[in-house]
């Protein structure tokens, strides 16, 4: 039997990566009964992963002083998964499901990486490279290990330097970008000094470690794991053996809790206005959901909509608002370099799996036209995971839009599920059936 806890908060945070943590910070500032939740046993986020104490970032970021977790009701390792009635959230953890009510609401639910189907892609050790990275800090052992880092974006690059600076031989990193395309890239950095000097720790950090531009895998080998890659380097095929495969073609924000309690998105980002606002009336969103954007973006976005929930918005001409616009022109600058070559739809044969939840693959979703379509036929995105795979994956192959979301956004235990329904009922026997 479940326990069934309740809350009642002032200013709700979804996420606890750097945008919720500014929020949260700011909303306290206002006097407001902050909570903040996450799935993660730590808050931190995959960029401050860990206790805040042993994170350089993290305390840099918001001092020793003003991070103090006591200030607001830390909920970790619970996952939101419902939305019952306007103003209360579900979320489960353990065999707990807690009922967090709120008058404002920020969503900071981040992104999660974008996997790309090719084949062998499935072997064991065949991960995100973020997936790698966080696995690591966990205390996965990755001293002596041969990995492959391929993919697009900076990310290839930290993920690559912190896998080394714990033992991993590096054995080359892949970046489907072009020279010229990178060449243009570091020109454009002229006014971003403090990622100028990111970009030289980077270069003497992972030096002696082979790069290559217009390269990406094609194929991942092996039995029970990946024991080599085959990755294409302008046109050319080479076979590098490794023990893991770390692929990251970018991010794609999580928006499924933001559509569920009926925000408006464009372009696949959640909509929200000056100060952090989205289409539903008190609830606001910072971070990726609304635009991959990075660190910086992230705590300035989140600091405007934690001070804007707190009763206290910003004044025009804040510096916060200098803070942002510079993060997201830098934000451009990314998309720009690093948006994904046509030629990477070639990837996936006719047995690649494309779905692994249903074990959908790609020759089976040729002959459809739309998500739905694939999805009454085949059950593509219908699994555990409700298509964050396979999601991003058929629209960048097809061009397909995925559909509504539904609840339960996760899987959840049936208790939970219950008790779901019962929050439900109870809020319509009280306002007569309106959500």
């Amino acid at each position: 039997m479940s326990k069934h806890s309740h809350e009642m908060f002032d200013v709700l945070v979804v996420g606890g990566g750097p945008a919720g943590l500014s929020a949260a910070t700011r909303a306290v500032e206002c006097g407001q009964r902050v909570g903040i939740v996450d799935d993660n046993l730590t808050l931190g986020g995959q960029i401050w992963r860990g206790s805040p104490q042993g994170n350089p970032g993290l305390v840099e970021s918001f001092g020793p002083l003003r991070l103090v977790l006591s200030d607001f009701v830390v909920l970790s390792g619970k996952r939101v998964f419902g939305n019952p009635a306007r103003g209360i959230l579900l979320a489960e953890g353990g065999d707990e499901v807690s009922e967090l009510r709120y008058r404002k609401l920020i969503l900071a639910t981040g992104a999660r990486e974008r996997f790309l189907p090719f084949p062998g892609w499935t072997l064991p050790n065949v991960m995100g490279a973020g997936g790698l990275q966080a696995m690591v800090k966990s205390g996965l052992p990755i001293g002596g290990k041969r990995v492959v880092v391929a993919g697009s974006g900076p990310l290839l690059l930290a993920v690559a330097a912190y896998l080394r600076a714990h033992g991993a031989e590096i054995v080359l990193i892949a970046e489907q970008a072009g020279w010229r395309a990178l060449a243009t890239f570091g020109m454009r950095l002229v006014g971003y000094g403090n990622k100028i000097r990111e970009a030289l720790e980077l270069r003497k950090k992972l030096a002696g470690i082979r790069f290559a531009a217009n390269s990406w895998p094609v194929a991942a080998q092996g039995t029970d794991r990946v024991q080599s890659v085959m990755i294409s380097r302008g046109g050319t095929i080479e076979e590098l053996p490794c023990d893991y495969l770390a692929c990251g073609f970018h991010l794609v924000p999580n928006v499924e809790l933001p559509v569920l309690l009926g925000c408006e998105t464009e372009g696949g980002n959640v909509k929200v206005d000056a100060l952090q606002e989205t289409t539903v009336p008190g609830v606001f969103s910072a971070g990726e959901p609304i635009g991959i954007g990075g660190v910086e973006s992230a705590i300035a976005e989140g600091a405007i909509a934690g001070l804007a929930a707190g009763g206290r918005p910003p004044a025009a001409g804040s510096e916060l608002f200098a803070q942002r616009a510079q993060a997201r022109r830098f934000a451009r600058i990314l998309e720009q370099t690093f948006g994904m070559r046509p030629e990477l739809k070639a990837l996936p044969i006719a047995n690649t799996m494309v779905c692994r939840c249903e074990d959908v693959t790609y020759s089976r979703l040729e002959p459809h036209t739309s998500w739905r379509a694939a999805k009454l036929h085949t059950r593509c995105g219908m699994g555990p995971c409700q298509g964050r795979i396979c999601g991003p994956a058929v629209k960048f192959l097809f061009g397909w839009n995925t559909d509504s979301v539904r609840p339960p956004i996760f899987p959840a235990r049936v208790e939970s599920l219950a008790a779901l329904v019962d929050t439900e009922a109870e809020t319509n026997a009280v306002t007569g059936g309106s959500k």
